[in-house]
C-alpha cells in the first residue's frame, strides 16, 4: 500500500450526505463490511481497522434524492489488500443478493461496482502488483474488460467473509466534473500528474505513479451544474499530504491560480472548478 502513504498525496476519507441514516448504517455494515467508529443521531463514521476513518455519512432533514446529470461523486473506491480478499467480498455480495452494477478487469486492477441505497457509487477493488503495470512513457495502460469472476471467487478458497480487512484503504475517488481543461490544471496544482487520458472523456491522475488516486469524467455532460447543497451525494473528500510543509506549498499554489482556500473550524478546504469540496489534511 505504498501508494497511500509516504511522500504521496492520496485520498483519505469520503463524506457523504444520505437520506436515511439507519438504512445506510445497515448497508455499510452488513453489505460493505465497515465497522462504526463513531455515531450520533445524524452522523456516522466508518473504519476498517478500528482507528482510521474512511467514510462518513450525514443525514439532514431537508435532503433531496440524488440529482442526475450533475457534477459530484461517480464513485469512491475501497482498495483491498489481495485477490483473496476480493474473492471473499464477491462471494459475500453474490450470496447477499444485493444488486451489482458491474465487475471489470482494468489490467492494473480487478473491480466490483455497486451503489449504496441513495445511489452513491462504490467500487471495491484489488490492485495487481505495480511491477506488472504497463506504461507508455508517462501514461499507464488501463482498459475495461470483463472480470474473471470465477477466478476471483476461486481465489477466496471458500473462506467466509468477515467484513472489510483491516488493511483496506480509500484507494481513489472518481468524480463527475463539468469540463476537463481547467480541472486538469487545478488538480495539477494540487500536486497530481495525469497518468491516463481516456478518449477525451476522462482523466486519471495520481502521485507517485499510482494508476490513479483521482478520476475525473465529463460523462454527465460538458457544463454539468453542481448539485444543490441539500441533495444526496458528496459532502467533501480529504486529501492527505505527507507533511505540513507540503500542504502549505499547495495552499500557496492554489491561491496563485485564484482558487479559494477556506478555513472552517480550524480545517482547510478548497473547491475544484466543478464545486467538488476538498479537505486538505496532513
Amino acid at each position: 500500500m505504498t501508494f497511500h502513504g509516504g511522500q504521496n498525496t492520496f485520498v483519505g476519507q469520503v463524506a457523504l450526505k444520505v437520506q436515511d441514516l439507519e438504512r445506510s448504517l445497515a448497508f455499510y455494515q452488513n453489505i460493505i463490511g465497515f465497522r462504526v467508529l463513531t455515531q450520533s443521531a445524524t452522523e456516522a463514521v466508518f473504519t476498517a481497522d478500528g482507528q482510521t476513518p474512511l467514510l462518513s455519512i450525514e443525514q439532514r432533514a431537508d435532503l433531496l434524492p440524488k440529482q442526475s446529470r450533475t457534477t459530484g461523486l461517480y464513485h469512491f473506491a475501497l482498495l483491498l489488500p489481495t485477490r483473496f480478499d476480493l474473492g471473499k467480498v464477491l462471494k459475500h455480495l453474490v450470496e447477499s443478493g444485493y444488486p451489482l452494477q458491474g465487475a471489470s478487469d482494468h489490467l492494473v486492477s480487478e473491480a466490483i461496482y455497486l451503489a449504496d441505497p441513495d445511489g452513491n457509487g462504490i467500487e471495491i477493488y484489488r490492485d495487481r502488483p505495480s511491477e506488472t503495470w504497463e506504461w507508455n512513457e508517462s501514461e499507464v495502460v488501463m482498459a475495461t474488460e470483463p472480470m474473471d469472476a470465477q477466478g476471483v471467487l476461486a481465489a477466496s478458497d471458500g473462506k467466509a467473509w468477515a467484513g472489510l480487512p483491516k488493511d483496506t484503504v480509500m484507494g481513489h475517488i472518481h468524480l463527475h466534473v463539468s469540463e476537463l481543461a481547467q480541472t486538469e490544471v487545478f488538480y495539477q496544482t494540487l500536486g497530481f500528474d495525469v497518468v491516463n487520458y481516456f478518449h477525451n472523456q476522462a482523466l486519471f491522475m495520481s502521485t507517485g505513479r499510482y494508476h490513479h488516486h483521482i478520476g475525473l469524467n465529463i460523462w454527465n455532460g460538458v457544463g454539468a451544474p453542481a448539485p444543490v447543497d441539500n441533495s444526496v451525494g458528496l459532502k467533501f473528500f480529504t486529501l492527505i499530504f505527507p507533511n505540513e510543509a507540503a500542504r502549505n506549498q499547495i495552499v500557496k499554489q492554489l491561491k496563485a491560480i485564484g482558487a479559494d482556500v477556506i478555513e472552517e473550524n480550524g480545517q482547510l478546504f478548497t473547491n475544484d472548478p466543478s464545486g467538488n469540496k476538498i479537505k486538505l489534511v496532513v
